[in-house]
C-alpha cells in the first residue's frame, strides 16, 4: 500500500472543541484513505520546521493530506504548512500557499473581493479605515485570522456612532482573543454556505446549506458564533440547525450563490475543496462573509452532508480531493 501522511495541527489533549475537531477529521479521513488503498500515517505539524521536514522526508509519502488549521494554536500561521510542503516538493491536498494565506487573512480577502466586484459586508480595519457602505449601524468585532468563529460572541457586537472609538474597541478585543481583529457590518437576513470540490472536469458546486436560527428573540442577533458551533447545551448550539431543502422560490438565489462561489474559487486560486459563507439581506442580495480554504471534513460537518446530498460516497469525495492534488 502507498504511504501517505495526514498532516494535522499539533493539538494538546486539553484543547478546546474547535481544535480537537482536527483530530477527529484525521481519523475519519484515515478510514477513507484506507478504502482507497492507501496506508495513512497521522503526523502533527510542529513549529520546529527542521523537525517537521525531517519527519516528512523520513516517511517519503506519495502525498500529504493537509489538515493543518492552526500552528501553535494560531490561525495566522496556517500557510506555513503548504509553504513547507512546497519547499519539500511533496504533493498535498487542498489550497496552495498563496490561496491559504489570502483567504485566511479575512480583511485582505475582503479587499480582494471588493476590488473584483464581489459583494462583501462593509468593514473597518484595525487602523480605523472604513471600507464599503453598511446597511445598518450594527457591527461585529471579528478575528482577522482565526476560523471556527473563535472570539465571536455577544460581546463582539456594537452599534456604530460618530463618537464611537472603533480603533479602541478593536484593540481591546485583540487583547481578549490574543490576535488581530477588524469590525464588520452585520447583515440581517439568511445565512448560507456553499461547498466546492475539484471535480473531474473542474470545480463543482455541491448542494448549498442554510443555517436556521430557531426561536431567537427579536433583539438577539442571528449569528453562527462560537457557542452555536461548539458549546453543547447552550441556547445557540441547541437552536441552530442546518437545512438543505429549498423550494423553487430559492432557485434563482441558489444559482447566484453558486456562481459567486465559483468566482471566489477562481479569484483566489483555490484547490481541492473549499466553502464560501454568505449572508442574504432582506432584498435577496448575497454578501460573501468569508472563504474557508480548508473547511471541516468531519462526518457531522456541513461539507460531508453536501457530499452526501450530491450522491457521492464520502471516500469518493476524498478521492476527488486526492486526485486534484496529484494532477
Amino acid at each position: 500500500m502507498k504511504k501517505v501522511v495526514i498532516l494535522h495541527s499539533d493539538v494538546p489533549l486539553d484543547a478546546n472543541e474547535d481544535e480537537l475537531d482536527c483530530l477527529r477529521q484525521a481519523d475519519t479521513i484515515s478510514e477513507a484513505l484506507r478504502k482507497l488503498g492507501y496506508d495513512p500515517v497521522l503526523m502533527p505539524f510542529v513549529l520546529d520546521l527542521s523537525r517537521t521536514s525531517q519527519a516528512l522526508n523520513d516517511l517519503r509519502p506519495e502525498f500529504v493530506f493537509n489538515l493543518v488549521e492552526t500552528i501553535n494554536t494560531k490561525g495566522s500561521l496556517i500557510h506555513l504548512a503548504p509553504a513547507l510542503l512546497d519547499y519539500l516538493n511533496i504533493p498535498y491536498t487542498g489550497c496552495g500557499t498563496d490561496a491559504m494565506f489570502l483567504t485566511s487573512n479575512k480583511p485582505l480577502a475582503k479587499e480582494m473581493m471588493q476590488l473584483a466586484g464581489i459583494s462583501t459586508p462593509a468593514w473597518i480595519s484595525s487602523r480605523g479605515v472604513y471600507f464599503g457602505e453598511a446597511p445598518s449601524d450594527t457591527y461585529l468585532l471579528k478575528a482577522s485570522w482565526e476560523d471556527a468563529s473563535v472570539g465571536l460572541d455577544e460581546n463582539s457586537i456594537f452599534a456604530l456612532s460618530a463618537t464611537k472609538n472603533v480603533v479602541a474597541l478593536i484593540a481591546e478585543r485583540k487583547k481578549k482573543i490574543c490576535g488581530p481583529c477588524f469590525a464588520e457590518a452585520y447583515i440581517d437576513g439568511r445565512e448560507f454556505n456553499m461547498a466546492l470540490i475539484a471535480g473531474k472536469s473542474g470545480v463543482q458546486a455541491l448542494p448549498p446549506a442554510e443555517m436556521q436560527f430557531i426561536d431567537y428573540a427579536p433583539g438577539k442577533l442571528k449569528l453562527l458564533d462560537y457557542r452555536a458551533k461548539w458549546v453543547e447545551g447552550t441556547f445557540e448550539y441547541e437552536h441552530t440547525a442546518r437545512t438543505m431543502d429549498f423550494s423553487a422560490e430559492d432557485d434563482e438565489l441558489i444559482a447566484d450563490i453558486q456562481a459567486i462561489a465559483q468566482k471566489c474559487w477562481n479569484l483566489f486560486g483555490l484547490g481541492g475543496y473549499a466553502r464560501v459563507d454568505f449572508r442574504i439581506d432582506k432584498n435577496g442580495k448575497p454578501w460573501v462573509l468569508e472563504i474557508n480554504a480548508n473547511p471541516c471534513l468531519s462526518l457531522d460537518a456541513g461539507f460531508a452532508f453536501a457530499v452526501e446530498r450530491a450522491a457521492l460516497q464520502y471516500h469518493e469525495a476524498i478521492e476527488l480531493i486526492v486526485n486534484d492534488a496529484l494532477k
